[in-house]
């Protein structure tokens, strides 16, 4: 897809920006028109937006309240529908997905708060992908997709693990200063 500034997006100082991974994230994604999308871990929306510029049916999911809140906000200014809903990864999250989207909170910092868990990875960087991963068979179908963006601060080994028998390609990267930003495509083993 690619990125559009001109998009109406409102912001909220309880909820992560867009920035140079959710940027990064939208140009490496590939969407087809009517294709179910949900994206966890929504945030301001601006990448759910996107995906339902592109013709998408898009379900929206935040933990934070003032996420989805804002989402909402930022679709209705933009004029595209998306089902927003608060959800703690899967836990409210109903329906079947030929892609799910995470900008996981990849830092490995172990922070406290709502606002900290849209950036706080724990200590290796993980945050809640190994929980996404485990549920997603569930919420796709058979030949769909999770696309993340990871950082290469996030602890390797952990990574690996997370990944560990799953056929993974990256789809986009970016590098910043200090970091890399990788976007990988992850899909199931049938």
């Amino acid at each position: 897809m690619e990125y559009d500034p001109e998009l109406i997006i409102g912001e909220d100082p309880e909820v992560y920006p867009p920035s140079e991974d959710s940027i990064l994230l939208i140009e490496s994604l590939d969407v087809r028109e009517d294709e179910r999308v949900l994206e966890v871990g929504c945030g301001s929306g601006v990448v759910s937006i996107h995906c339902a510029r592109n013709g998408c049916i898009v379900t929206a999911g935040d933990v934070n309240p003032r996420a989805v809140a804002l989402t909402r906000r930022n679709a209705e200014a933009n004029g595209v529908p998306v089902d927003v809903v608060e959800t703690d990864v899967y836990s409210s999250v109903n329906g079947i997905f030929d892609t799910i989207v995470f900008n996981l909170p990849y830092l490995p910092v172990d922070e406290e708060g709502l606002l900290a868990k849209a950036w706080s990875g724990g200590p290796d960087g993980l945050g809640p992908l190994p929980e996404l991963l485990a549920g997603a068979p569930d919420h796709l179908v058979p030949d769909g997709r999770v696309v993340i963006v990871v950082s290469s601060l996030t602890e390797p080994r952990a990574l690996e693990d997370a990944l560990r028998g799953l056929d993974v390609r990256t789809i986009g990267e970016m590098r910043l200063f200090f970091e890399k930003l990788s976007v990988l495509e992850i899909r199931f083993p049938h």
